[in-house]
């Protein structure tokens, strides 16, 4: 039984959780929420950072200077496909991105579905303790472990997910703070 394989699995839902919540917009410029922005730069989908310079020279303004002038109309075009919720404005040499101040009610959608994303981190967390405890039983029955050691295996598997559950929920109390303190 390897208890490294399925601390690595949960880990991998933790760290999909952590790039989710770095993508919600919590009223302050962040970059991360162009991550998903590509654009087609010469017949090859690119991601936005890789063709452009991206800066934050205010808390609510993301400035992007692409180096190769002849593709700010085609990344503007893919930050309104890619539907952040923000519109881009371009001066013909930089494209900037002004984040207006968050409302009390986006505030609670946004913390709503951060909440979500935390439940279905858990979900998957819970999920691979149930892969593990199944392992662990099948082991038991082919006796290749004792009853003990299943014992063992499965308590370590529970504190193990108690402890990354744990960790989601404190994830996602801290953005709900962000959010909520902007």
């Amino acid at each position: 039984m390897d208890i490294k394989n399925i601390e690595e699995k949960m880990d991998k839902s933790i760290s999909i959780l952590q790039e989710n919540l770095a993508e919600v917009r919590a009223g302050r410029a962040n970059p991360a929420i162009l991550n998903k922005v590509m654009i087609d730069y010469y017949g090859t989908p690119t991601p936005i950072n890789q063709v452009a310079g991206i800066s934050v020279p205010e808390a609510r303004l993301i400035v992007i200077q692409p180096w190769d002038a002849n593709i700010l109309k085609e990344i503007e075009r893919e930050i309104i496909k890619a539907e952040i919720g923000i519109n881009p404005n371009n001066d013909g040499k930089v494209i900037r991105l002004a984040f207006p101040e968050l409302t009390e009610e986006r505030r609670k959608e946004l913390v709503k579905e951060i909440k979500k994303m935390g439940e279905e981190a858990k979900i998957s967390v819970r999920s691979v303790r149930r892969e593990g405890m199944d392992i662990v039983k099948a082991e038991q029955k082919e006796g290749t472990i004792t009853e003990d050691e299943q014992k063992s295996y499965e308590d370590k598997i529970q504190k193990l997910t108690d402890s990354k559950v744990q960790e989601i929920d404190n994830q996602i109390d801290k953005k709900e703070k962000e959010i909520m303190s902007v």
